[in-house]
C-alpha cells in the first residue's frame, strides 16, 4: 500500500522547487483547504483573554517581528501600577499618595484649615466668656437700693464709687475669727471708707476716716420706709452705717460732700483675706516696722509678701499709729497694690488663678442694685491706675479735731468736690 498522497512517489518527496516532481501544477501551499466553521464558545464558557503585558513590547530592531495585538482592552491604564494609582516602571505604586485612581490628588487646603481652626477657637473663647460672665454675675449680692436715698446732689462728670470695708464676720468660723484676730462682735460696722472717682483725668482715691465729724441729715429708713428728720446732729461717719446701713451712709456722704455717689461696693473681713490668698499674696514695701496686738500685726520694715491674715492685720491696725489718718494711708497703699498685682496676665489668663480669685471676691461683695460686672471691672482697673502714674490718692482735707472727731477743711473739701464733679485734674492735697 502506498502511504504517499496521490500523484506522489518516492522520487519526488524531496523536491527542491514548487511542485517539482508533483502531480499537481501548483504549489502545495496554494492548494485549496477545506473550510471549517467554528462555533463561538458560549460567554460563560469563553476562556479569559490572556493578560497583556504592562507595557506593549516595541520592535527591537531589524529582523524582529511586531507582537500580535488582539485589540482586546483589559481596562488597565498604561503607565500606571497594578492598582492604577502609580506609574508602573516610573516610580509610582500603591504607596504613591500623589495620585488617586490614575490622576493627581488635590493638595491640602491649609488656608481653609487655618480658618476653620481660628473659627473654632473663637467659638470656644466666646462660649467660655459668656459662661464666665453669667457665673460671676450670679454671685454678686445686689442688696443696696440707692433709689431709697433722698435729696441727692446732681451727678457730675465721671463715675464715683463708695468703697466700704466692713467688719462683718459673716461666713467665718470660730477658727477663722481666732486666726484673723477679728473677735466675735455681732452685726457689722464700717472699718474703712473711700471714694474712688474714675474720670478722663485719671482715677482719684479719697479716704474718708471713720472718725470724721459729720452731720446726719434727714433720711428715709431702708427697712421701715419712715422718714426721719435731720436735727443738725453730728457724729462720727461710721455711726451712719451702724444706724441704718449702706443707704444712710451714702446719704450722709452725699450731704456732707455734695458729691453724687453712682455705685456702692462693700467687702467683709473674710472676703478680703480670701482674695489675697487666692492670688498667692500681695507684695508690699513697708517703710517702718510696727506691731499691734489687737489686729495681730507684727511687721518688719522692707519688702515682703503678705498673705490673707497679714493683709487684714495691715489694713486694720489703728493702735500702732497716733492718728486714724495713718491707717487710711496704709489702706490706700494696700488696695492699690492688690489691684495692681491682680490685674496681670498671669492671673487674668490663668483659669486656675482667675476663678478662685473671682469666686473669693464675688462671694462676699455687696453692691448696689444697678451695679454691673462691667462697672465693677472699671472700678477695679481704676483702682489699679491709682498707682499707675496717672492716678491720685489722698485723705479728705482735715482742719483739726474736736472730742476725738476729725474736722474736715470745708474750703478745701468744696474745691476738691468741684474738681471731681467737673472731671478736672485734682490739685487739692490732703493730710
Amino acid at each position: 500500500m502506498n502511504d504517499w498522497p496521490e500523484g506522489w512517489n518516492g522520487d519526488n518527496r524531496g523536491g527542491n522547487g514548487y511542485g517539482q516532481g508533483s502531480a499537481s501544477g501548483r504549489p502545495e501551499s496554494a492548494r485549496s483547504m477545506p473550510h471549517v466553521q467554528r462555533r463561538p464558545t458560549p460567554p460563560q464558557q469563553r476562556p479569559a483573554p490572556p493578560r497583556q503585558p504592562q507595557v506593549p513590547q516595541q520592535p527591537g530592531g531589524y529582523g524582529d517581528a511586531p507582537e500580535y495585538d488582539s485589540g482586546y482592552n483589559t481596562g488597565q491604564v498604561y503607565g500606571s501600577g497594578q492598582d492604577g494609582r502609580g506609574g508602573g516602571g516610573h516610580g509610582g505604586g500603591p504607596g504613591d499618595r500623589g495620585y488617586v485612581q490614575g490622576r493627581p490628588a488635590a493638595a491640602p487646603d491649609w488656608r481653609r484649615r487655618i480658618k476653620i481652626g481660628v473659627l473654632s477657637l473663637v467659638v470656644v473663647v466666646l462660649a467660655v466668656s459668656v459662661g464666665t460672665y453669667f457665673w460671676a454675675d450670679s454671685k454678686l449680692k445686689r442688696e443696696v437700693d440707692l433709689s431709697k436715698v433722698i435729696e441727692r446732689p446732681k451727678s457730675g462728670d465721671g463715675t464715683n464709687y463708695l468703697i466700704v470695708g466692713s467688719d462683718s464676720r459673716e461666713g467665718m468660723t470660730s477658727e477663722d475669727k481666732k486666726r484673723l484676730h477679728t473677735g466675735s462682735a455681732e452685726g457689722k460696722r464700717t472699718d474703712s471708707m473711700m471714694i474712688l472717682h474714675d474720670g478722663s483725668n485719671g482715677p482719684t482715691l479719697v479716704s474718708l476716716p471713720r472718725d470724721s465729724n459729720v452731720e446726719i441729715p434727714s433720711f428715709v429708713g431702708s427697712e421701715s420706709g419712715k422718714r426721719f428728720e435731720g436735727k443738725g446732729r453730728t457724729t462720727k461717719l461710721n455711726a451712719a452705717y451702724a444706724e441704718d446701713g449702706p443707704e444712710l451712709l451714702v446719704r450722709t456722704v452725699e450731704f456732707n460732700t455734695g458729691l453724687h455717689i453712682d455705685h456702692y461696693v462693700e467687702i467683709g473681713f473674710g472676703g478680703f483675706a480670701k482674695i489675697v490668698d487666692a492670688i498667692g499674696g500681695v507684695e508690699l514695701d513697708i517703710p517702718k516696722a510696727f506691731k499691734d496686738k489687737y489686729s495681730g500685726a507684727d511687721f518688719q520694715a522692707g519688702k515682703q509678701s503678705l498673705d490673707g491674715q497679714q493683709a487684714l492685720a495691715f489694713v486694720r491696725t489703728r493702735h500702732a499709729f497716733t492718728s486714724d489718718l495713718d491707717r487710711t494711708k496704709n489702706q490706700q497703699k494696700f488696695l492699690a497694690a492688690l489691684a495692681s498685682q491682680t490685674a496681670t496676665p498671669s492671673t487674668v489668663l490663668n483659669p486656675f488663678k482667675l476663678y478662685p480669685t473671682m469666686g473669693a471676691g464675688l462671694d462676699t461683695l455687696i453692691v448696689d442694685k444697678d451695679m454691673s460686672l462691667w462697672s465693677l471691672g472699671q472700678m477695679f482697673f481704676a483702682m489699679k491706675g491709682v498707682t499707675g502714674g496717672d492716678g491720685t490718692s489722698l485723705n479728705i482735707p482735715i482742719s483739726g479735731s474736736s472730742g476725738g472727731n476729725l474736722l474736715w477743711d470745708k474750703t478745701k473739701v468744696k474745691q476738691l468736690v468741684e474738681q471731681l464733679n467737673n472731671d478736672e485734674k485734682v490739685t487739692v492735697t490732703g493730710n
